[in-house]
């Protein structure tokens, strides 16, 4: 009993702190505002920013209701452990509460800007012809199985695959609820050492890939962002066999140089072109406001130190499967040896330590 009493008030301390971060009240009223705009009958004249609100909207309903759930589980806990006898179905429920509170707190961390947006995931194959390609195919994997055991949904919006195996370039968007704020720390190159299955001689093998994540973004997010159409060049081409035969049989695919920076995205997901238009516009903005977002950074180096954005330059995370077993990231020092989960998807652990690290 008295270890339960200690959890008890160690409880209600995280979540007295919690709900200061969360700030309930404040939600409560984005709630009262969201909800007004959702009843407003030309919701619907711009499906895009219709589903965008409702998304939000139950969202904040769901972390609102937790919040008021687990505030009355750690009083009605506390009443009970007045008693003299603790019953193993308390214990379990105190454990319960101790995993719901150590999520919330969690989500806690997520209060950048942005956060609460879909994420756009890029991945690039470095040097190294078809092994490189092979280990972009594997990372690719392991992002679609972390999303898809969160609930997440995922998009391909533009695929180049390997002229042998893998694939040379992916972007794909991930939609559900703070999926930029969980993946951001994801950006950077990722090296993989292994036997090469390319190889008669299975020769030890060093791969590299980098990942770019950024968060789904409309001119309305980024009213900042100038976007000229004498500064932008439009390139139109059939799309890969990724995106099916009808999109092959027209120039349905999109490409979109920003002649200022030279930066360029695209799109070949929709079979019709305006549609690819769109998304290669949005991604377009989300890397200028991420290259903005660099300069700035880069300003105040000398007063918060380097700013690293995912460069080739900036290796995050080592994957060993040869001579022996390893995932460790390179900025936490979390790793562990079980190398098939991790690349089947599990990647929490090393996604909470780096949120946890960052806010430090």
């Amino acid at each position: 009993m008295e270890g339960s009493k200690i959890n008890i008030s160690d409880l209600s301390a995280r979540f007295e702190k919690l709900k200061k971060a969360l700030k309930p009240e404040e939600k409560k009223q984005k709630l009262d505002a969201l909800e007004a705009e959702s009843a407003k009958p030309d919701l619907w004249s711009d499906p895009e920013e219709a589903k965008r609100i409702l998304q939000e909207l139950s969202d904040l309903k769901k972390e609102i209701a937790q919040l008021e759930d687990l505030e009355g589980t750690i009083s009605t806990i506390e009443g009970l452990l007045s008693q003299d006898a603790i019953s193993p179905d308390l214990e379990k429920e105190i454990r319960a509460t101790e995993k719901l509170l150590a999520e919330l707190e969690l989500v806690s961390f997520l209060s950048d800007e942005y956060d609460d947006k879909n994420a756009l995931v890029s991945i690039h194959a470095g040097q190294g012809g078809t092994e490189a390609m092979d280990w972009a195919n594997m990372l690719l994997r392991m992002y679609l199985r972390y999303a898809e055991r969160r609930g997440w949904k995922t998009q391909t919006l533009d695929y180049t695959p390997g002229e042998e195996a893998g694939v040379k370039s992916v972007t794909f968007r991930v939609e559900g609820s703070l999926a930029y704020g969980y993946l951001k720390g994801e950006a950077g190159t990722h090296r993989l050492v292994r036997q090469s299955p390319f190889n008669a001689d299975k020769l030890r093998q060093t791969s590299f890939a980098l990942v770019e994540v950024l968060p789904e973004v409309t001119a309305v997010d980024l009213p900042d962002i100038e976007m000229k159409d004498e500064d932008l060049d439009w390139q139109f081409f059939r799309a890969s066999s990724q995106g099916g035969q009808n999109v092959q049989k027209v120039s349905t695919a999109v490409r979109v140089i920003h002649r200022p920076t030279g930066i360029t995205s695209s799109s070949q997901s929709e079979r019709f072109q305006e549609q690819n238009r769109k998304i290669a516009l949005n991604l377009l903005r989300a890397k200028l406001w991420m290259l903005e977002k660099t300069r700035q950074e880069e300003t105040k180096k000398g007063l918060k130190g380097e700013y690293r954005p995912a460069s080739w330059g900036n290796q995050i995370r080592s994957y060993v499967l040869h001579p022996y077993k390893m995932v460790k990231d390179l900025r936490t020092e979390v790793e562990t040896s079980n190398t098939e989960a991790v690349l089947a998807g599990e990647i929490d652990e090393f996604i909470e330590a780096e949120l946890k690290f960052v806010k430090k």
